[in-house]
C-alpha cells in the first residue's frame, strides 16, 4: 500500500505542478510553483551523481551528461510545457514507474533517467540513436516508424544529443 500512496502523491504533485505551469504560462526553464527551486547544481555534485548512476546502470556517463544538457540545460527545477520535470525531464508516469518520489531531487531524477536510458539501450541492443529517439518520442513511436520517427523535434534531439556525446567521448 505504501507504494500506491507514494505513487498517488507523486501524481497529484505532478498534476498540481503542470496546472500551475500552464496557469503561469511557463514553457519550461525552471519554474517551480512553490518557491524558488534550485536553478543550478554544482558541477562537482552533478558529476558525482552522474558517475554513481552511470556505474550502477552500465550507461556511459558522457551519454547521461549529454542527455541532461539537452533536456534541461542542467537545471534541476526545469519543467517542460508537456510536464516533464527535472534534470532528465521525467514525465510523471515515468517518474512513478521508476520509483521517483521527488523528480526535482537531482539524485532521484538522474537515477530514474539513467535507469530509463539503460532500459532503452538494452531494448535497442545498444543502439544509442534509437534509445535517444525512444527517450524523446517514446518506444511506441520508434516501433511504429521502425526507427527514428520523422518528427522534426525527435530528429533534432537525436542529432544534438549524439553530437554532444561524441564531442565529449570517444564512443560513437
Amino acid at each position: 500500500m505504501a507504494s500506491t500512496r507514494s505513487s498517488g502523491r507523486t501524481t497529484v504533485v505532478s498534476l498540481v505542478i503542470i496546472f500551475a505551469t500552464a496557469a503561469a504560462g511557463c514553457s519550461g526553464g525552471g519554474f517551480l510553483p512553490f518557491g524558488d527551486g534550485p536553478h543550478s547544481i554544482a558541477p562537482s555534485v552533478l558529476s558525482s551523481i552522474i558517475a554513481q548512476q552511470s556505474a550502477e546502470h552500465g550507461v556511459n556517463p558522457q551519454l547521461v551528461r549529454a542527455v541532461i544538457h539537452q533536456e534541461s540545460g542542467e537545471d534541476p527545477s526545469a519543467i517542460s510545457s508537456a510536464g516533464a520535470m527535472g534534470l532528465m525531464q521525467l514525465m510523471p508516469g515515468t517518474a512513478d514507474a521508476y520509483g521517483i518520489t521527488d523528480p526535482f531531487d537531482p539524485a532521484q531524477n538522474v537515477a530514474g533517467g539513467t535507469a530509463l536510458l539503460a532500459d532503452l539501450l538494452r531494448q535497442y541492443h545498444g543502439n544509442v540513436r534509437l534509445a535517444l529517439a525512444a527517450y524523446n518520442a517514446g518506444s511506441g513511436a520508434v516501433a511504429r516508424y521502425h526507427g527514428i520517427p520523422p518528427f522534426a523535434e525527435t530528429q533534432a534531439y537525436v542529432r544534438d544529443v549524439t553530437s554532444l556525446y561524441r564531442a565529449s567521448s570517444s564512443h560513437p
